[in-house]
């Protein structure tokens, strides 16, 4: 959706051009290219100003952004999510299991972005898909999308620079040490397009930290951060290790405790991309995850 932001230049940034000033806050190539074809698009004290134009302390800059791209192609599905945050930036929601986060082959309806696209239509506004982070399609819990251009490359950056710390909760199999963490290097499975595997010679680096908080006597309940975000990496490393999430289709295909492997997103912290402020969001955990903990056997 369309974004306008107002931001006073301080004593620091006197001086400073408006595109350098642009590129401090954020501001990716992209949406910078986007503005110079709206004239609205760079305001200071009102008056139109340029990327080359000096700010003094004091100054008033409005800026809008434009929204450039369009996800009309997503169709909107009623799904159900539950929302976390919101507010002009962002939105966090808690995903279900079962719900694919992108549309793809056999999946055209029943993913997070048809349930967003209804979700917004309901609202009577805009929608432009954005999914900061991914989990797989039966791995629950908080996930963050963008809601313009602007937040989207700010915290797409900050995902890049390791600065969203993802805290997961993991059932597994057996009873771990009471910490550890796992290096080792995830490739794909022979010529799988969807299987991983720990592989020394064709891997890329994946690293893996983990302690345990809690067991039952055969599972051990599992808090788990990444250093890296390869694909399927907690399922992974865990399994290399010798205790694998129960119910996972791919890599311990057990059913007797839960129907999907009991994986879950608990809390994302993070700097809000406009405003800057610590941002902490927390997914409560789904009945499935704590029945199978509950339900020893």
């Amino acid at each position: 959706m369309d974004r306008i932001l107002v931001y006073t230049v301080n004593s620091a940034e006197d001086g400073m051009e408006v595109l350098a000033f642009l590129r401090k806050k954020g501001f990716s190539r992209h949406i910078l290219t986007g503005m110079k074809k709206d004239t609205q698009a760079i305001l200071r004290n009102g008056q139109r100003a340029f990327g080359h134009t000096i700010l003094k302390q004091g100054d008033s800059l409005r800026i809008r952004i434009l929204e450039q791209e369009s996800s009309e192609s997503i169709l909107p599905a009623p799904l159900p999510f539950s929302i976390l945050y919101e507010d002009e930036d962002l939105l966090a929601v808690n995903k279900p299991a079962g719900m694919p986060i992108h549309p793809s082959i056999g999946n055209y309806e029943n993913t997070l972005a048809n349930a967003a696209a209804y979700y917004f239509r309901q609202k009577g506004e805009s929608f432009v898909y954005r999914c900061i982070n991914r989990l797989d399609r039966d791995t629950t819990g908080a996930l963050i999308l963008a809601k313009n251009a602007l937040s989207a490359a700010i915290l797409s950056q900050e995902m890049r620079d390791r600065r969203i710390r993802r805290t997961y909760l993991a059932l597994v199999e057996g009873i771990t040490p009471l910490s550890g963490t796992i290096q080792a290097p995830i490739a794909r499975a022979g010529d799988s397009a969807i299987l991983r595997e720990v592989s020394n010679e064709r891997g890329e680096t994946a690293i893996t930290h983990y302690e345990r908080i809690a067991e039952n006597g055969s599972m051990s309940l599992l808090e788990l951060h990444l250093e890296t975000g390869r694909t399927h990496q907690i399922r992974v490393h865990m399994k290399h290790l010798g205790y694998p999430l129960p119910g996972d289709y791919l890599y311990h295909p057990v059913y007797d405790r839960i129907s999907r492997q009991p994986l879950h997103s608990f809390q994302l912290d993070f700097t809000h991309p406009i405003t800057g402020k610590p941002m902490t969001l927390t997914a409560p955990l789904p009945e499935d995850f704590l029945n199978c903990f509950r339900n020893q056997k």
